[in-house]
């Protein structure tokens, strides 16, 4: 190429940057702009200052500390339990399936901040064309151009709508990270729910199982006397139905045991019977810690994922309103080409044959029937929805923590006359036993006393789990676990169900 040639593709170069400049420039400024649409304030709450529920039998008003409230379950100092949540957080399927969306919902956020930069698309193109011999009755009928371009486009958010459907975006990933906590709560319950009510089960079963051989001696004693014409047969066959009365049970308790060890290994992501050989060695109930701090409401909805959520999930629809005002206005945007065209492939990337062009373009939708004003309508109407499952999931969570707190409360008080309860039921039997072997009492006085004493001993053995189940729920309406999720959930998909 010669020199003039060169000066001339310098000068078209410096053109396109300097042209260039001056897009980035005024879109900068233009950019700047206010926003349309309501601006986002978050709505202001005034939870009660203290709880309803009387905090009693251990709970108190203090503060929750966040690193014992993120690891709640150390509090029951059981190291397989402790084992058994770890694992949960590392192999738990729902838990990775709300982690891939936290990635879509991140992604989908890359997709809204692009809008900010121009669109560039590379063209390349090759055509042979011939003319009607009647248009060109000289001359070469057939022709041939080769095309090589950059065509860009640049829309300038003057009104705000981009940054409108960035904040949307920004909001959606937040909320999605909040769901992402509540299913680790969630799961974090769940796990120890169905821990607990296997050493129920084994405990109830224990229980069963003991009372079985009680009963079998009183069956075998009142037989006994019977061949001795010192009863009637009523006393036997009262004696034979409450000791089968009292086996058959055992078949249902070992049933629902099967089925809360197969839900256990399934929350950690294994298949059934997988954690069979590490929870069949019976185990107690975990007991509870004396003291158990529960702060107050305020803090209560501070600590729970679907309350922010929730709250990040109207911050979005708030700005779709922005989105779809901005249907209102002009968009004004850059667009430009640059590219070589030439009749001849050798020549096609020479200086003569690079042209190009830029300018502002602006499109405004005048007519579309009211589409835009409705659609401004709807995401309002939205907003209004979303606004009252905010709110109503405000009072769903303190209604579940007052709940919970009585539930903590009530369970214990009916433990303890349980225990009462229990010990006289069983002395009144042997008591009753005594006098009936002695002659001076009637058999059924020794059947009520059985019964009453194997039923107390039942209630016993649950209470006892539920008083930890309430614990459980208790601190999962709290809020708690979802903040060991910073360090286990990035280990999501190790499989760790077996014992290690």
């Amino acid at each position: 190429m010669n020199d003039p040639g060169r000066k001339m593709l310098s000068l078209r170069r410096s053109a396109c940057i300097h042209a260039l400049r001056s897009m980035m420039i005024l879109t900068l400024g233009l950019n700047a702009c206010a926003s349309v649409g309501p601006d986002y304030s978050k709505p202001e709450l005034s939870p009660p200052d203290a709880w309803h529920a009387s905090l009693d039998d251990g709970l108190q008003p203090a503060a929750v500390a966040p690193e014992m409230l993120a690891r709640w379950w150390t509090t029951l100092n059981d190291p397989l339990l402790t084992d058994i949540m770890e694992r949960a957080v590392r192999g738990n399927l729902d838990l990775q399936t709300a982690q891939a969306r936290v990635r879509e919902a991140r992604a989908r956020r890359g997709i809204s901040q692009a809008a900010y930069f121009p669109a560039v698309d590379a063209n390349g193109s090759y055509t042979k064309t011939r003319t009607s011999e009647s248009t060109t009755p000289f001359g070469d009928r057939d022709s041939e151009l080769y095309s090589a371009t950059l065509d860009a486009g640049w829309e300038i958010d003057i009104f705000g709508g981009v940054r409108r459907s960035v904040e949307a975006a920004d909001a959606d990933l937040a909320a999605s990270q909040e769901d992402l906590n509540g299913v680790l709560v969630s799961l974090l319950a769940e796990t120890a729910l169905n821990y607990v009510d296997v050493r129920t089960l084994q405990s109830r079963i224990g229980v069963a199982e003991a009372n079985v051989k009680v009963l079998d001696e009183t069956y075998q004693l009142t037989q006994s006397r019977f061949k001795a014409g010192l009863t009637d047969e009523l006393a036997v066959q009262g004696a034979l139905y409450l000791l089968d009365g009292t086996r058959s049970q055992i078949p249902v308790l070992k049933t629902r045991l099967e089925a809360a060890m197969n839900r256990v290994a399934v929350l950690l992501g294994g298949y059934p019977g997988a954690m069979h050989a590490e929870l069949m060695t019976k185990a107690p109930v975990p007991v509870p810690p004396k003291s158990v701090a529960v702060g107050v409401p305020a803090e209560t909805l501070r600590s729970r994922p679907d309350v922010r959520r929730a709250e990040r999930q109207l911050a979005a629809q708030t700005a779709r309103i922005g989105v779809a005002k901005a249907d209102l206005y002009p968009r004004f945007s850059l667009i430009g080409t640059i590219g070589y065209q030439s009749l001849e492939s050798d020549t096609l990337f020479e200086g003569d044959s690079l042209g190009w062009v830029w300018g502002p373009n602006v499109s405004w939708g005048i007519f579309r029937g009211g589409a835009v004003l409705r659609n401004i309508d709807v995401q309002k109407a939205r907003q209004e929805q979303a606004l009252k499952q905010y709110q109503a999931t405000v009072l769903g969570a303190l209604e579940e923590s007052e709940s919970a707190l009585a539930s903590y409360v009530g369970e214990q008080q009916r433990r303890d006359s349980l225990v009462t309860a229990t010990q006289a039921a069983s002395q009144a039997f042997l008591l009753a036993r005594n006098q009936y072997e002695a002659g001076l009492v009637d058999f059924s006085v020794v059947l009520i006393a059985q019964q009453a004493m194997l039923s107390y001993e039942d209630q016993l053995a649950q209470s006892e789990g539920t008083v930890t189940t309430n614990l459980v729920r208790l601190y999962k309406s709290l809020g708690g676990g979802w903040t060991v999720q910073s360090s286990a959930v990035s280990n999501a998909g190790v499989k760790t169900v077996g014992k290690k």
